[in-house]
């Protein structure tokens, strides 16, 4: 499959074709192949965040950030 026949997936193939995908990665995660350590990350990340301790950005602010890194790289 090709990156233009995705694109011509209607809306709902192209969502079970990410929930497929993701469910793939999370098979890989658990068997081992992602360290522990990337785990340990983000659970404590998830924690942090739980507990209103890590900081949060919209989708818009994360943009722009990444925007002018690029920029000044």
């Amino acid at each position: 499959m090709t990156t233009t026949d995705i694109a011509d997936l209607p809306m709902a193939e192209k969502l079970l074709l990410m929930e497929r995908l993701w469910d793939a990665l999370r098979v890989q995660a658990d068997s081992g192949i992602v360290p522990a350590w990337h785990k340990d990350v983000l659970a404590e990340r998830l924690r942090r965040l739980d507990a209103g301790n890590e900081p949060t950005s919209t989708w818009t602010e994360a943009k722009e950030r990444i925007r002018s890194q690029i920029k000044a790289g």
